[in-house]
């Protein structure tokens, strides 16, 4: 029986709801926006309900939700776009940050229209906000970081950097990619200009879907220019939301997994949800910290979504999740696409990064301990 653990990349299995959405969405609809015939009207019906139940969720408005092809597609909307609308600017973001951010900034700083800086993140939520705060100049225009780590799970003080953010009148760019699901995060009360996240992680999507909500305060220029199936007599992008940044036919078929998927998490409840991978998580700790040749990268100052990183002492990790695939756990292992977060941890060498544990609202503690006295068993 091969288990998945890999859940931090995309959730699988997803429930049953998703898949039925899925199904129905192939059979049923058409392309939304595009014809005021019934299978197009049923299409466009979806599209704005998926709207609905994602902006209720996240605390936005219907229109303010822009459906991407993936956390990456809508980071760089919100990236590229709040830089080309300042003359080179300064952004900071995080240590942990993902290669979505750095890379779009690094390209950004590389051809000189924005500059930014790292802000070090501590154990201590505390340390890392000051961290942000004494980073912050007269030209900031944008704090983008994440909200949880995909590397440890460690949490951010995402709030409080909203605050800072709304005190300073500077734009918080959120990458909710490895929270959402799973932690409470509302744009309102957050503080959040700008949310992007995946759809098909903890929000229990398929994959090919993310998304990008806004709070409207900041207008972002379109990464794409294309059909938007309304003001198709004009030769540029509308300018309202959504319209002005979904270029091209929607993913129809995305939109209502989306929608059956935040549903399921809705019913489920976050906490309920929460509680039980982290009850995972922390038995996995319990068995390794017994185990004088495990290392793990977790503090007690800090709180963590449920993620656990771990190696074995001088080997690689993709030897040790070689091993454990060969006994059927299914467990990601290298840099994660965040090297930042790995130089930071020192786990670039002799590593090559870290073994990641990432259970989902499908994984059960049999399976947890089975995988726990394997990893005591491997004689690598």
């Amino acid at each position: 029986m091969t288990v998945n653990f890999d859940n931090a990349a995309t959730t699988f299995p997803k429930p049953p709801e998703v898949r039925l959405a899925v199904e129905k969405a192939i059979v049923r609809y058409g392309s939304s926006g595009r014809g005021s015939h019934p299978i197009a009207l049923r299409g466009s019906e979806l599209i704005y309900s998926s709207r609905e139940v994602i902006s209720d969720f996240f605390g936005a408005e219907p229109e303010n939700v822009i459906l991407t092809a993936n956390c990456t597609h809508a980071l760089n909307i919100a990236i590229q776009g709040i830089a080309a609308t300042h003359q080179n600017a300064h952004v900071i973001i995080s240590q942990m940050e993902h290669n979505s951010v750095l890379r779009p900034v690094y390209a950004l700083a590389k051809k000189k229209q924005i500059r930014y800086s790292i802000a070090e993140v501590k154990p201590s939520k505390a340390e890392t906000l000051e961290n942000f705060a004494k980073l912050i100049r007269s030209d900031t225009i944008a704090v983008i970081c994440t909200i949880a780590s995909n590397v440890t799970g460690q949490i951010l003080p995402w709030k409080e950097i909203g605050t800072l953010c709304q005190e300073k009148n500077i734009c918080f760019i959120a990458d909710g990619a490895q929270a959402c699901g799973l932690l409470p995060v509302n744009m309102q009360s957050d503080h959040i200009n700008i949310l992007c996240t995946a759809g098909h992680k903890a929000l229990y999507g398929i994959t090919g879907t993310g998304l990008l909500l806004s709070d409207g305060k900041y207008q972002l220029p379109p990464l794409m220019q294309g059909g938007s199936g309304s003001m198709s007599n004009l030769p540029e992008m509308p300018d309202f939301l959504p319209d002005s940044l979904e270029a091209g036919t929607l993913n129809l078929i995305g939109a209502a997994s989306l929608k059956a998927g935040i549903s399921f998490v809705k019913k489920k409840g976050i906490e309920t949800i929460f509680k039980s991978e982290t009850a995972l998580c922390n038995a996995l700790c319990e068995k390794l910290r017994k185990n004088p040749d495990v290392i793990l990268y977790r503090n007690p100052e800090s709180d963590y979504v449920p993620l656990v990183s771990f190696n074995l002492r001088n080997r690689p990790a993709e030897e040790v999740a070689s091993a454990l695939g060969k006994k059927g756990f299914c467990l990601r292992a290298g840099l994660h696409c965040a090297p930042l977060a790995h130089y930071f941890l020192h786990t670039v060498e002799p590593y090559q990064g870290t073994v990641r544990f990432a259970p989902s609202v499908f994984s059960g503690m049999p399976d947890t301990l089975r995988l726990a006295e394997t990893i005591a068993g491997l004689n690598l």
